[in-house]
C-alpha cells in the first residue's frame, strides 16, 4: 500500500487552515507512514535483487544456466536448481516475515484515532487520513498525530505540557504556548472552524530544536518559533485538551525525518565469502583453462585414434572447439569447490545460534517475563567482532529514577551511621527503612533508611527544619490532586521531584502555589509563604533561588545549586562548616551520587525593597537587560549561610558497571550518544566508571562555530600528542590519512582520555572539513560522550565510524529517538524499556536489561564467530579435496569431462562418515560396558565395565598424561616460537604497551578540580531555564480558589498531625517536646 505521494523538493511550506482543497495543490504528504521495505508488488523484484547481490547466488544461477545446455553438461540441472530455489525461498520467507511485522506495526500506528475538525464538527479520523491544514484536538496523555501549530489549550494563556521521550529520551515535561491571538479561540468549535490563518514556514527538515515561520491572520502577521510547535511523537501531559493545526504530516514530520531507512545488513563473513567466491571462481577458471588446453592437445594428438570406434566422420570434431566445450563442462563439474550446500549449512548453523540466544535463561528478565530475542538469524557471528558500542543513556544505562539517598545537614551526614567498630556503614544495608506510614501524605515508593534524621526532626533541630524548608520551597514543581484526592507532583526534572518528595516524606509537604504564594505543610501545620522573587536557573548561574516572606514577616532567600558556585557566595563565618561539607560532597560524588549545596540568607526589608526596585527597572530595559538582571542576582545571592548538601542517585540499571568494565577489558569502546544535558551525561559517565578522576584529561568541545570547534579539536590533539609534536599541525595537510587511521598509532596512546561534545558543536564537527579531526581524536579516547544530539546525529556518528574505521559497530537503545542509530549500525539492539517498543521493532536483537549485552557479545557472539570460522575452514578443506580429485582424474580420462565420483556416491560417503562414525563410537562405548558381550566372550571381557576398572590404575593415567603432553607440546612450542620469532601486528602492539607501562614513571594523582566539580554539580544542569519567569507571571496557574491567606498566618488542621502520631509510636521521645506546643518555624 502506497501511503505518501511523491512531490518536488520544497523550499518553503504554505499551509492554510481548514482548506484541504487549497493545500492539495502543493501535493503535501499525507499522515500515513511506512517503515517496511516491501509491499505486495515490490517484494519479489526487490528481494531477489538483494539476494542476488550475494555473489554466491549469482554464481549458482550462472552454473544452473550452464547445466541447461546439453552439449556441455554432464550433471543434471536438478542438482543445482533444487538447492538454489530452496535457499532463496527460505531467505525470502524470513524477509517477508520480518517485513510483515513492520507492516503490522505501521498499521497499528496509522489506524490510531484522532478528533479532527471537519465540516464544522469534530469527527474521529484515523491518523493516516489526517491532512496538512486540518485542526486536530488532543486530550491528556494522548500521542501527537503530526507536527502541529498549537492554537489553544485548557491551560491559562494557551500553555500545554508535553513529554518528548520519543524524540530526545527526556521524560521531564516541557512547556509549549500558543499565540495570544489564537489562544482566545479556546474550545469554541464554531470559531475554530472559521479560523482561516495561513502559515508560511520552513520546508520539512530534521532539526528538532528549531522552527521558523509566520502566521498571517486578520491582516496581521505573527512570528512562530519552536515554542509554538508540538511535534509528532510527543505525549500531551497535565493538560486536559488542546487544539493544533497540522503543519507537517507523515514522512515530513521531524520524527520521521530523523528515522533512518531500513537497510539490508550483511556480516563481515558474508562480505568475505563474496570475495572468496570471486577468487575461487578465478581459481576454477584457471583449472578449467588448463583442462581445456589439455583436451585440445589430447584431441589433436590422440583423439584421432578413437574416431573409428565412435563412428565420427573425418573433421567432424575440431580440437579447439572441443576444448571450448570441455572448459564449460569442467566449470560445471568442478563447481563443488563452492557448493550451495555451504550456504544452506551456514543458515542452519545461524538458526541454531539464534535459538541458543532465545533459550538462554541467563538473559531472561523475570520481573517483566521478557526473554532475549534474536530478531534476525543472519548476524550472529558479527556479535563476536564488535569494536564500537554506541549507547543511549536514559532508559538504557539508567532507569531514569531519581532517589534521595543521603544528605549533609550542618556538618552531619544522614544516610549512613557508625557501627560498633566505629566504621561508617551504609544505612540501607544495615537498618530497616524509615516507616512513613504515620505520614498519610508520604510517597510510599520512596525509602530512606536513617532513623536519626527523623529523631532530629522530632527534637526540633532548627537547621534540619530550615534545610527541609528549602527543599519544599525552592523549586518549579506544580502540584495537583487526582480523582482519589492524592497529591500528585508534576516535575520539570526528575531530580527536583526526588528532592521535593524527600521533603514531603519528612514532614515538609509542598501543597500548592500561585504566582504570589507558596503553600506547604510543615509537620501537620499549613503555612503559606509570600513569593517575592524567583531567581531562575540557567547554565551560567548554575543555581536557583527564591525570596519569600514567612508568616512572621521575615524575608528569606533560599538557594540551591552547584556547590562550586554556591560556595563562592558564602559568608566568611561558614569556613569550618564549608570544609566539612566539602568532604561530605566528595564522599557522595565518590559513590556516584548527584549533589548540590543548600544555603539561605536573611534579608532586611528595606534592602530588599531597594533591590526589588532596581530589578524592576532592569527588567524594563531593552538593551543589556539580561546583563543587568544577572548582576542584581549576583548582588543579592551573597553572604549566604550554608545549611548542607543533598545527594540524589540517578539509578543505574542492575549490572551496568560490571558490564561496562568487562566490555572495556575486551577492548570494546563505548560511546554514549544522548539527547540529555551535558552535565547529566557526565555524571552518569562517572557513575558507570566510563569516566574516572584518574583519567589524564577530559576534553570538552563546546564551540558554537566551525572555526571554534576546529580550534578546540586542534588544542585537544596537541594536548594528547604533547610528546609527539608531529601530529599537532597535520590536521589539514594529512586529512585523508587521518580518516584512514592506522591502528598502531591509536594503540600507542598509553594514557586514558575522554571526549565530551555537545550537539551544536557536533553539527559543525560532522562537516567534511572537520570530521577527520573529530574521528582521530575520538578514536584515541577511551570514552566518548555526545550530549544534546538529535536522532539523526546519532546515526551520522555511527556512519562516520563505519565508513572511515572499517570497524564493526553496535548501537543499543530503548526509545524511538534511537531507531535511526539502531538501523545505521551493523548490529542494532533494542531494550524493551519505558519508552515504548519502537527500538525493539527496529532492532536485530532485543532484551530487557543492558547487562545482558555482555553475555550476548562475549558468550554468544564469541562462540558463534568461533564455530562459523571452524566450520568454514573444514568445509573448504573438504570440498577442495573432493574437487581436486576430478581435476587430477582429468589427466587419466583424456580430459573428457567425465566425473570420477558421481553426486550420489559423494552423498552416500558423507552420510556414511557422519552417521557411521557416530554409530561406531557409541556402539563400541556401549559394548565395552554391556553384559551381553561378557556373556558371549567371557575370556576376552572378564569384567563388566572394564573401562571403569581400568581408570583406577595409575599406569593408565600416566599413559593418558604422556599422550596428552606429547600431542600438545609441539603445538604449544610452535605457537610460542611463532610469537617470538614472527610476531603479528597485534603481538607487537601488546609487547610495546607492556614495555611502556613498565617504563612509565608512577605519576602523582593530579587534583581533578574541574572534573570532580562537574561531577558533583550535575544536578543543577538537569533543569531548564525559563520556568521561574513562567511561575512568577502566573501563566501556568490554573484558575482555582486560592487558599485563605489573611495575614499570611498559619492554619492548624483540626485533625491530629502526623508528627504527633509519630511521637506516640516512639518511646524514646524527649520529655521537653510537648504535643500541644506550637511547632516553631
Amino acid at each position: 500500500m502506497f501511503c505518501s505521494k511523491k512531490k518536488s523538493l520544497e523550499v518553503e511550506r504554505i499551509v492554510k487552515a481548514n482548506d484541504r482543497e487549497h493545500n492539495e495543490k502543493f501535493q503535501y504528504a499525507d499522515n500515513c507512514i511506512h517503515t517496511s521495505k516491501y509491499n505486495i508488488l515490490t517484494f519479489l523484484p526487490i528481494n531477489l535483487f538483494e539476494q542476488f547481490q550475494r555473489v554466491a547466488n549469482a554464481y549458482f544461477l550462472f552454473l544452473l544456466i550452464l547445466q541447461l545446455i546439453p552439449e556441455i553438461s554432464s550433471l543434471t540441472w536438478f542438482t543445482t536448481m533444487v538447492p538454489l530455489v530452496l535457499v532463496i525461498s527460505m531467505t525470502a520467507v524470513k524477509d517477508a516475515t520480518d517485513d510483515y511485522f513492520r507492516h503490522k506495526s505501521d498499521n497499528q500506528v496509522n489506524n490510531r484515532l484522532s478528533e479532527v475538525l471537519i465540516d464544522s464538527k469534530l469527527q474521529n479520523e484515523k491518523w493516516m487520513n489526517v491532512k496538512v491544514g486540518d485542526i486536530v484536538k488532543l486530550e491528556n496523555n494522548q500521542f501527537v498525530a503530526a507536527d502541529l501549530l498549537l492554537l489553544s489549550s485548557s491551560e491559562p494563556h494557551g500553555l500545554c505540557y508535553i513529554e518528548t521521550a520519543e524524540l530526545d529520551g527526556e521524560t521531564n515535561l516541557k512547556v509549549r504556548h500558543a499565540l495570544s491571538v489564537t489562544s482566545e479561540l479556546g474550545a469554541d468549535i464554531s470559531r475554530l472552524a472559521k479560523f482561516d490563518g495561513t502559515v508560511v514556514c520552513e520546508a520539512p527538515n530534521n532539526k528538532l530544536d528549531k522552527f521558523t515561520g509566520v502566521l498571517s491572520w486578520k491582516d496581521s502577521k505573527h512570528s512562530l518559533n519552536n515554542e509554538k510547535i508540538i511535534l509528532r511523537g510527543c505525549i500531551l501531559r497535565n493538560t486536559s485538551w488542546c487544539f493544533g493545526m497540522v503543519i507537517f504530516a507523515g514522512p515530513d514530520t521531524k520524527l520521521m525525518q530523523n528515522s533512518g531507512k531500513t537497510k539490508f545488513k550483511r556480516t563481515s563473513i558474508d562480505r568475505l565469502m563474496n570475495t572468496l567466491v570471486l577468487w575461487i571462481f578465478g581459481f576454477l577458471v584457471c583449472m578449467g583453462i588448463i583442462l581445456a588446453i589439455g583436451n585440445s592437445i589430447w584431441e589433436n594428438q590422440v583423439g584421432d585414434q578413437f574416431r573409428t570406434f565412435l563412428f565420427w566422420n573425418e573433421g567432424e570434431k575440431n580440437s579447439v572447439f572441443s576444448g571450448f566445450l570441455t572448459f564449460w563442462s569442467y566449470i560445471i563439474i568442478l563447481n563443488t569447490v563452492v557448493p550451495i550446500s555451504l550456504y544452506v549449512s551456514m543458515e542452519v548453523i545461524r538458526l541454531g545460534h539464534s535459538y541458543f540466544i532465545n533459550w538462554d535463561r541467563k538473559m531472561y528478565y523475570p520481573e517483566k517475563a521478557t526473554p532475549a530475542e534474536a530478531r534476525t538469524t543472519t548476524l550472529n557471528e558479527e556479535l563476536g567482532q564488535i569494536e564500537y558500542i554506541f549507547s543511549d543513556k536514559t532508559g538504557t544505562l539508567t532507569e531514569n529514577i531519581m532517589t534521595f539517598k543521603k544528605c549533609s545537614i550542618n556538618g552531619k551526614i544522614y544516610g549512613e551511621a557508625d557501627d560498633d567498630m566505629g566504621q561508617k556503614t551504609d544505612m540501607t544495608k544495615k537498618n530497616e527503612p524509615v516507616d512513613f506510614a504515620v505520614n498519610p501524605q508520604a510517597d510510599r515508593t520512596c525509602q530512606f533508611s536513617d532513623h536519626r534524621l527523623m529523631e532530629s526532626i522530632k527534637l526540633g533541630d532548627s537547621k534540619v527544619y530550615e534545610f527541609l524548608r528549602v527543599l519544599a520551597l525552592c523549586h518549579t514543581v506544580m502540584s495537583e490532586e487526582n480523582s482519589a484526592g492524592q497529591l500528585i507532583y508534576q516535575v520539570q526534572s526528575p531530580d527536583e521531584g526526588a528532592l521535593v518528595t524527600a521533603a514531603r516524606n519528612l514532614g515538609f509537604i509542598f501543597k500548592s502555589r500561585t504566582s504570589e504564594t507558596i503553600t506547604i505543610e510543615e509537620l501537620g501545620t499549613l503555612v503559606t509563604y509570600q513569593l517575592l522573587a524567583f531567581l531562575d536557573f540557567n547554565n551560567i548561574r548554575k543555581r536557583m533561588s527564591v525570596i519569600v516572606r514567612n508568616p512572621e514577616g521575615q524575608i528569606k532567600l533560599y538557594s540551591k545549586g552547584a556547590d562550586t558556585i554556591l560556595f563562592e557566595k558564602l559568608h566568611p563565618s561558614n569556613e569550618d562548616l564549608l570544609t566539612l561539607t566539602t568532604d561530605h560532597l566528595s564522599e557522595f560524588a565518590g559513590e556516584g551520587l548527584r549533589t548540590l549545596a543548600i544555603a539561605y540568607r536573611d534579608l532586611d526589608d528595606k534592602y530588599f525593597k531597594e533591590w526589588h526596585k532596581m530589578l524592576e527597572d532592569a527588567n524594563a530595559l531593552i538593551d543589556e537587560r539580561d546583563e543587568r538582571v544577572a548582576g542584581l542576582y549576583e548582588e543579592i545571592e551573597r553572604d549566604l549561610m550554608l545549611l548542607g548538601a543533598t545527594a540524589v542517585e540517578d539509578k543505574l540499571q542492575e549490572g551496568v558497571i560490571e558490564t561496562v568494565t568487562n566490555l572495556s577489558l575486551a577492548n570494546i569502546k563505548i560511546w554514549v550518544l544522548t539527547g540529555d544535558k551535558q552535565e547529566t551525561a557526565i555524571n552518569i559517565g562517572y557513575a558507570c566508571n566510563m569516566l574516572t578522576d584518574d583519567m589524564n584529561d577530559v576534553f570538552i568541545i563546546s564551540g558554537n562555530t566551525a572555526v571554534e570547534v576546529r580550534e578546540e579539536l586542534r588544542k585537544a590533539k596537541e594536548n594528547l600528542f604533547e610528546q609527539n609534536r608531529s601530529f599537532s599541525n597535520g590536521h589539514v595537510v594529512f586529512e585523508k590519512q587521518q580518516l584512514e587511521l592506522d591502528s598502531v598509532v591509536e594503540e600507542t596512546v598509553t594514557g586514558d582520555y575522554a571526549l565530551i561534545i555537545n550537539g551544536h558543536s557536533l553539527a559543525h564537527a560532522l562537516e567534511s572539513g572537520i570530521k577527520g579531526d573529530l574521528l582521530e581524536l575520538a578514536c584515541m579516547c577511551k570514552t566518548v560522550v555526545c550530549c544534546r544530539v538529535t536522532p539523526l546525529q546519532k546515526a551520522q556518528v555511527v556512519e562516520l565510524v563505519k565508513k572511515y574505521r572499517n570497524a564493526v559497530t553496535l548501537a543499543i537503545g530503548d526509545g524511538a529517538n534511537d531507531v535511526s542509530m539502531i538501523k545505521s549500525a551493523h548490529i542494532g539492539v533494542g531494550i524493551s524499556g519505558q519508552e515504548g517498543m519502537q527500538a525493539v521493532l527496529a532492532s536485530d536483537y532485543s532484551f530487557a536489561q543492558f547487562r545482558y549485552l555482555q553475555r550476548l557479545l562475549l558468550v554468544h557472539g564469541r562462540w558463534s564467530y568461533f564455530r562459523m570460522c571452524k566450520f568454514l575452514c573444514y568445509f573448504f578443506y573438504k570440498n577442495f579435496a573432493f574437487t581436486l580429485v576430478h581435476f587430477w582424474f582429468g589427466f587419466f580420462c583424456g580430459f573428457s569431462a567425465q566425473i570420477a565420483l558421481d553426486t550420489s556416491y559423494w552423498t552416500v560417503i558423507n552420510h556414511v562418515f557422519i552417521w557411521g562414525s557416530i554409530a561406531t563410537y557409541f556402539s563400541i562405548l556401549f559394548t565395552m560396558h554391556s553384559n551381553g558381550i561378557f556373556g558371549i566372550f567371557p575370556n576376552q571381557f572378564p569384567f563388566v565395565g572394564n573401562a571403569r576398572h581400568s581408570l583406577a590404575q595409575k599406569c593408565i593415567w600416566l599413559v593418558i598424561l604422556l599422550t596428552t603432553v606429547a600431542s600438545v607440546m609441539p603445538v604449544v612450542a610452535f605457537r610460542f616460537l611463532k610469537v617470538d620469532l614472527c610476531p603479528a601486528l597485534s603481538d607487537q602492539i601488546r609487547r610495546r604497551q607492556k614495555a611502556q607501562k613498565k617504563a612509565k614513571p608512577s605519576r602523582s594523582r593530579r587534583p581533578q578540580t574541574r572534573r570532580s566539580s562537574s561531577r558533583r554539580s550535575g544536578y543543577a544542569f538537569a533543569h531548564q531555564e525559563g520556568y521561574g519567569e513562567l511561575i512568577t507571571s502566573g501563566k501556568n496557574m490554573r484558575a482555582k480558589n486560592p487558599p485563605p491567606t489573611p495575614g499570611l498566618e498559619k492554619t492548624l488542621y483540626n485533625s491530629t498531625s502526623w508528627i504527633e502520631n509519630l511521637c506516640k509510636k516512639t518511646t524514646d521521645t524527649v520529655s521537653s517536646f510537648s504535643l500541644d506546643k506550637t511547632v516553631k518555624l
